[in-house]
């Protein structure tokens, strides 16, 4: 099995093997999977924190707003009322105004906060110093233990805006922030290795040979957009020359000797 070191960029990201037998399409789009799972398990993970902090999420029209403006505007948070943690909850202020305040007993809080540690191990860049692949069923499996832990607290469930069960339900919307420009589509996804795109048409073998015990250090990128930034380098008002010609009178004058 030919051993990947992923990175995007200089960022070192995680270990993969595979054949070097497998069509780089399979392979490109298997990098890209565990690359975004891990994003998740991360983002997932941050917001689980806040949950186990402040309780579950604000209805959108009440974020961000003080009690006053609740209570003027007579708003209600009607699934806050359904969303109970085991055990009851603890009061403890959001500050920013996300989530209601509505926090975890302290041994509740220790299910989320231990399993969110257990999920980081999974797919933290320090499996790559202790040599431990990571794959897509281990990417899955900190999700389920993650996704398991909110049942535990939360057995009702949480808000269908709740950013952790839109996570759950593959519904996040990600659109305008720095954690959506970090995911790489799966169809825009390419890898690279000592300075060649590894194109999806061929396969590993064709670039790295048939040892099996090679390792490289492979970086995912997004393919970046054509530009027409040629095209208009080309073009007549782009050309400096062209302009002092056009003031001077003087135009595509071909010089030759007599």
């Amino acid at each position: 099995m030919v051993l990947l070191h992923v990175k995007r960029g200089d960022e070192s990201q995680f270990l993969l093997q595979a054949p070097g037998s497998i069509e780089l399409e399979e392979l490109t789009v298997q990098v890209a999977r565990v690359y975004n799972g891990r994003l998740k398990v991360q983002r997932l993970c941050s917001e689980m924190e806040e949950l186990a902090e402040h309780g579950v999420f604000l209805p959108p029209n009440m974020q961000g707003l003080t009690d006053d403006q609740i209570e003027e505007l007579k708003l209600k948070d009607e699934w806050g009322e359904k969303c109970v943690p085991s055990g009851g909850a603890v009061f403890k202020k959001d500050d920013i105004g996300r989530r209601n305040g509505q926090a975890p007993n302290e041994k509740m809080k220790q299910v989320l906060r231990k399993t969110i540690e257990e999920a980081k191990a999974i797919i933290s860049k320090k499996q790559v110093e202790a040599g431990v692949c990571v794959t897509m069923e281990m990417v899955k499996d900190a999700l389920d233990q993650l996704r398991g832990a909110v049942m535990i607290v939360y057995p009702m469930g949480l808000p269908p805006y709740d950013p952790i069960r839109m996570e759950f339900e593959n519904k996040e919307d990600l659109s305008g922030t720095q954690a959506g420009l970090n995911v790489i589509k799966e169809s825009e996804a390419q890898l690279w290795w000592a300075a060649k795109e590894l194109r999806r048409t061929k396969k590993l073998s064709d670039y790295v040979g048939k040892n099996e015990k090679t390792k490289i250090i492979a970086k995912i990128q997004q393919r970046l957009e054509e530009n027409d930034d040629d095209a208009c380098l080309n073009s007549p008002w782009a050309d400096n020359t062209a302009l002092k010609r056009h003031f001077h009178g003087v135009k595509d004058i071909k010089w030759r000797p007599r």
